[in-house]
């Protein structure tokens, strides 16, 4: 029933418009009811944020892309109709997201602050966190997307964080990603310097990939380290038995 819903949506004039609106206040009623309507509101607002991070970027490539959808408890997408000419093109949509997300991120996180408002802190501490998630070196991960500009084979760098966060909270979700990411681990295993891919796609001179994997490395470190000290920010400011709301 919800995919003929967005079905006609999609082929109204305010099409788009309606189906983010839409998709955007199905999540957040859903999180409201387990969350609060705060928390949910500012959370479902980080999550546009970011997709708006790789719309702005892929528009800004020339590339057709659809409107942020939104799904309760898996997040949010945007759906490019018209794939990346290259690596760098790729790594530039990619890195939108979690930068823009982060920049949202920091706002929220100063705004708790100046309000003393803990909700707004949660909402801070899960921005952080989901776009480090985010940049696991392995695709669909942002990550992955951002460190192929630098070489596929990277992404066998995130197998084993993948694994970890399975087997240390293994959900639904994880073990859809899992499979998701399978086709492109195969791909860097296989991937060879020397193919015709590897010579156009994947073609991208030195000071690039030098910009790329700084860019890269100093947003993960950051994220790194704000995830942390929010998280204990947070358990600071609750009694023991009381958990932070994260996904």
């Amino acid at each position: 029933m919800i995919k003929i819903l967005l079905l006609l949506l999609s082929g109204a004039k305010l099409g788009k418009l309606l189906t983010t609106g839409g998709t955007m206040l199905l999540s957040l009623v859903a999180y409201a009811f387990i969350f609060g309507w705060r928390y949910a509101a500012g959370f479902v607002l980080l999550l546009f944020v970011h997709e708006a991070g790789h719309y702005v970027a892929a528009r800004q490539r020339g590339l057709d892309v659809g409107a942020p959808t939104f799904i309760p408890f898996v997040g949010a997408w945007i759906a490019l109709k018209q794939l990346p000419h290259d690596a760098e093109t790729e790594a530039y949509v990619g890195l939108g997201g979690p930068l823009i997300g982060t920049l949202g991120a920091i706002v929220c996180f100063f705004l708790a602050r100046s309000w003393d408002a803990p909700w707004l802190l949660a909402v801070a501490y899960a921005g952080f966190f989901l776009n480090l998630f985010n940049l696991i070196p392995l695709s669909p991960f942002d990550g992955g997307r951002i460190t192929a500009v630098l070489s596929p084979r990277i992404w066998l760098l995130g197998v084993p964080i993948l694994g970890a966060l399975i087997w240390w909270r293994p959900s639904p979700m994880l073990l859809l990603v899992a499979l998701l990411a399978a086709p492109q681990v195969w791909k860097a295993v296989t991937y060879r310097r020397d193919s015709v891919e590897a010579q156009t796609y994947y073609a991208v001179d030195t000071a690039t990939k030098w910009r790329y994997g700084l860019i890269y490395v100093v947003l993960t470190a950051f994220l790194a380290v704000m995830t942390f000290e929010v998280h204990e920010m947070l358990q600071a400011q609750r009694p023991a038995a009381a958990s932070t709301p994260v996904l």
